[in-house]
C-alpha cells in the first residue's frame, strides 16, 4: 500500500477496538489508516480468550469456526474453603477463541470495508496544534513519519501511550488495574473440556482470581489476575496454583502473556479536540472478569459512527466529540458502572465473608451481577451476613 500524507482517521492499535472503530468508521466512506505496533496483529495475545454467547448475539457477530477453540456450555466457581457453585447452561454460553485468529479476522473485516491497516508501525507521538491532536509521529518500518488526519483514535490497549500524549487523563489508578499472568498448557487433566473454572480467596489471588479455560482435551489457558502490591508476585501465584493441582502440575508451558487490567475507574470524559479513545485504552472492560473484547467492540461501533459524523459537520472539537461519552455511558456504561460496584464489593470481603455466600448464592445469581443485574438480593444477603458496612461502602446498601 502507498502511504499517504493525511487521512480522515488514523486508529492506533488494531485489537477490536481498533478493527471495529476502523470497520464502523470505513463503512461510512472514511478514508482509514489503522498503525498497528506488532509485526503481526493479534500477536501477542494478552487475554484468557472468553467471549460470551450472550455477546455474540448481541453485536451480531457473524462469528468463523476457525476463531473458536472451544465451546463452553457450564462453569464452576470455587470459594476460599473450596466449596463450589456449579452453573449450567441449556446450549453453549460462551466460546474460547483463538485470539490470533479472531483479532486477524476483525482486521480482515476493516480492511475489507475500506481501511487501510499496517503493522510494525509505532506510533510515538501525537501532532498537535491550536489545542488540536492533528496527526501522529510514528516510526514505520524503521522510517520516521508524521501523518496527519481529521481524528486520531487511541486504541492503544491499557497503557495508551496515545491518550497521555494527547493530554487526556485516564484513570489509570494503581489500585484499579490488575496484574495478569497466563500459561497456555497442554498435557493437563480436564475433567470436562467444556467447562470454565474460577477460583477466589485471598491465599490464592489477591483481589482476584485463578481461570482454567479450556482450548481442548487436554489443552487450557490457565491464569491469574491480582491487585499490585499484594506482596506477591501474579507468577508466585499461578506456580502456586498449578503446583497444588494434580491436574495441573504435569502440563507443559506451551506459551505465556501477561499485562495489565483495567478493572475498573470508567471515563466519563473519552474525548479530546481530534481524539477519541476505545477499548482498554478508555477502561471499557467489564469490572468483574475482565473481559473486554465485546466492550472493545460495542465502543469501536459506537465510536466509528460518531466519528463520520463529526466529518460531516466538520467539527473535530471535544464538544462534537461528546456524543461518543454519552451514547457509550447510556449503552455500556451505567451498566458496567453497577458491575464495577459487586467488584468492588467482592473484593473488600474476607476469605470467610466469601465462603459464607457461596452458601446462599446461586449460578444464576453470579451471572446476574457479571451483568449488573439483581444487586439488590446481593445487598440483602450482605446485609444479612453482618456486611452491611462493605454494602454501603461501595453504595449498594
Amino acid at each position: 500500500m502507498q502511504l499517504k500524507d493525511s487521512y480522515d482517521v488514523i486508529v492506533v492499535g488494531a485489537g477490536p477496538a481498533g478493527s471495529s472503530t476502523a470497520e464502523a468508521c470505513a463503512k461510512q466512506g472514511l478514508d482509514v489508516l489503522v498503525l498497528e505496533r506488532n509485526q503481526e496483529v493479534g500477536v501477542p495475545k494478552r487475554c484468557g480468550e472468553g467471549l460470551s454467547h450472550n455477546a455474540v448475539m448481541r453485536l451480531k457477530l457473524d462469528l468463523p469456526k476457525k476463531c473458536i477453540a472451544q465451546e463452553i456450555n457450564c462453569a464452576i466457581v470455587y470459594a476460599p474453603n473450596m466449596k463450589r457453585i456449579d452453573i449450567k447452561f441449556e446450549g453453549t454460553e460462551g466460546y474460547i477463541l483463538e485470539r490470533k485468529i479472531f483479532d486477524k479476522w476483525l482486521a480482515y473485516n476493516a480492511a475489507r470495508a475500506g481501511a487501510n491497516i499496517l503493522t510494525k508501525a509505532f506510533v510515538h507521538g501525537v501532532i498537535k496544534s491550536d489545542g488540536f491532536v492533528k496527526g501522529v509521529a510514528a516510526t514505520i518500518m524503521d522510517e520516521e513519519r508524521e501523518i496527519r488526519s481529521k481524528i486520531v483514535v487511541a486504541a492503544d490497549g491499557a497503557e495508551s501511550l496515545i491518550a497521555r500524549k494527547a493530554g487526556l487523563r485516564t484513570n489509570k489508578k494503581l489500585n484499579l488495574v490488575d496484574s495478569g499472568l497466563q500459561y497456555e498448557m497442554g498435557n493437563i487433566k480436564l475433567e470436562n473440556p467444556k467447562r470454565i473454572e474460577l477460583y477466589f480467596g485471598n491465599n490464592i489471588a489477591k483481589r482476584g482470581y485463578v481461570w482454567i479455560f479450556p482450548k481442548g482435551k487436554d489443552i487450557a489457558n490457565v491464569g491469574v489476575g491480582i491487585v499490585p502490591g499484594s506482596g506477591k508476585t501474579a507468577k508466585q501465584y499461578l506456580d502456586a496454583f498449578i503446583e497444588s493441582c494434580d491436574e495441573l502440575r504435569n502440563g507443559s508451558i506451551i506459551e505465556v502473556n501477561g499485562g495489565c487490567v483495567p478493572v475498573g475507574g470508567l471515563m466519563k470524559n473519552m474525548v479530546a479536540n481530534g481524539l477519541v479513545c476505545v477499548g482498554d485504552s478508555a477502561n471499557q472492560v467489564n469490572p468483574i472478569h475482565g473481559g473486554g473484547i465485546a466492550e472493545s467492540i460495542s465502543a469501536g461501533r459506537i465510536a466509528g459512527d460518531v466519528i463520520a459524523r463529526a466529518i460531516d459537520a466538520n467539527d473535530f472539537s471535544a464538544r462534537f466529540l461528546e456524543k461518543y461519552n454519552k451514547i457509550w455511558w447510556k449503552e455500556r456504561g451505567e451498566k458496567l458502572q453497577r458491575v464495577e460496584k459487586v467488584r468492588e464489593a467482592f473484593e473488600k470481603m474476607s476469605d470467610g465473608q466469601l465462603n459464607d455466600l457461596i452458601d446462599v448464592l446461586s449460578g444464576e445469581d453470579l451471572v446476574a451481577f457479571t451483568r449488573g443485574n439483581n444487586l439488590l438480593k446481593l445487598a440483602r444477603v450482605m446485609i444479612k451476613y453482618n456486611m452491611k458496612g462493605i454494602a454501603r461502602a461501595v453504595g449498594l446498601g
